[in-house]
């Protein structure tokens, strides 16, 4: 163990002395060439006024765990309801009206048909016309009432849940079962779906990212390739983390989150993000929502944030005080607070999602409207 952490210290000094070495040669000449990428980092951020919503303004329940934008339809999941914002108003959805589960922790919309699809922590529900359909493991081929994720890809559903992946065929009803029988995960703890018109990728929790191909219906797994739980020895030469919490993908490209930084793969290299390096505000992430192949959300235990591919920004109450707050980490690593009124409603952020050039975001204290200002 004693060698391989002094090799893990090599690897992080060796780089930063070659860049304090180069530095020095232009060092004058660099001064003013940091004051202009830090303002320009500062200017090309999105800035926000936060409006917020919590039981006080119709959540059923501060505690949000995913939010889905449809049009002008926002749909809420929280720990007491499914609630969907409309025409300024809210209308909430319980077992009541035939909700599967009160606690709602993954949805997906049909593009094709505007139809609902709500992952509970009792099993998935199909909203449509009003009416709500649902499936348990009891009376159809899910593989778990704990459905962690849900995405619709064509005429399949498919399911990330506490026991392995599903895919239900709305055609014919037929449902696909994927476990660690037939695919490559050795946990089948699944915790995140993201589908695609060619692929389809999975955050399994301990198994890294699973990536099924549509074309070839072949799984193949990306894992940690140092195998360290505590370190990260080769930083970019694979997933981060076997831990992963969520996948986003978008343009050909990967991004995945786990609780120890966050990785982007374009189909032949990775690039990993950590709280010592990058912008991000935690290592510790909940989701991550790609926007295309270099920008994305990333939702942490510490705040939100965004990323041009170059420069950072963080929306947050502060850690310390609770106030608004938001600050610009730019390509040379300095950071520049924004002064800011308004912020999300706590800084625990479990998910996100776009309206236009609006935000809206999950979070433990209620979901949060970012408009945009600039």
């Amino acid at each position: 163990m004693r060698l391989r952490i002094s090799v893990a210290l090599l690897f992080v000094t060796l780089p930063l002395a070659g860049a304090v070495k180069r530095g020095a040669v232009k060092l004058g000449a660099g001064k003013n060439a940091a004051k202009t990428a830090t303002a320009t980092a500062t200017a090309s951020m999105p800035l926000f006024r936060w409006e917020n919503f919590t039981t006080a303004n119709g959540l059923p329940d501060n505690h949000v765990f995913v939010v889905l934008v449809d049009g002008g339809r926002v749909c809420a999941g929280t720990e007491n309801g499914l609630a969907l914002f409309e025409g300024g108003k809210w209308k909430v959805f319980t077992p009541k009206d035939g909700l599967a589960h009160r606690a709602v922790l993954s949805l997906a919309v049909d593009k094709s048909t505007g139809d609902l699809w709500v992952g509970t922590m009792g099993g998935l529900s199909h909203i449509s016309a009003g009416r709500i359909d649902t499936y348990t493991q009891l009376n159809s081929g899910l593989s778990n009432d704990v459905v962690y994720g849900v995405g619709v890809q064509g005429d399949f559903v498919w399911t990330a849940t506490a026991a392995g992946a599903s895919r239900l065929n709305t055609r014919t009803g037929e449902w696909s079962l994927y476990n660690e029988r037939n695919t490559p995960m050795a946990e089948i703890w699944t915790y995140a779906v993201s589908t695609g018109s060619d692929k389809v990728y999975y955050a399994v929790w301990g198994s890294g990212v699973l990536e099924y191909t549509i074309a070839t219906g072949r799984w193949k797994d990306y894992t940690d390739p140092d195998g360290e739980n505590e370190l990260v020895l080769f930083k970019d030469q694979g997933l981060i983390h076997k831990i992963t919490t969520s996948v986003s993908y978008v343009d050909n490209t990967l991004w995945a989150a786990t609780y120890f930084g966050d990785s982007h793969y374009d189909g032949r290299s990775w690039h990993n993000f950590m709280a010592k390096d990058s912008g991000l505000p935690s290592n510790f992430t909940n989701q991550v929502k790609g926007l295309d192949a270099r920008r994305a959300w990333f939702c942490t235990d510490k705040g939100l944030a965004y990323y041009d591919s170059v420069n950072w920004a963080v929306y947050r109450p502060a850690l310390d005080t609770g106030k608004p707050e938001m600050y610009v980490r730019d390509a040379g690593g300095k950071i520049t607070p924004v002064s800011v009124e308004t912020a999300p409603a706590h800084n625990y952020i479990l998910g996100i999602d776009l309206q236009g050039d609006d935000v809206w975001v999950a979070t433990a204290k209620g979901l949060s409207h970012g408009i945009r200002q600039k």
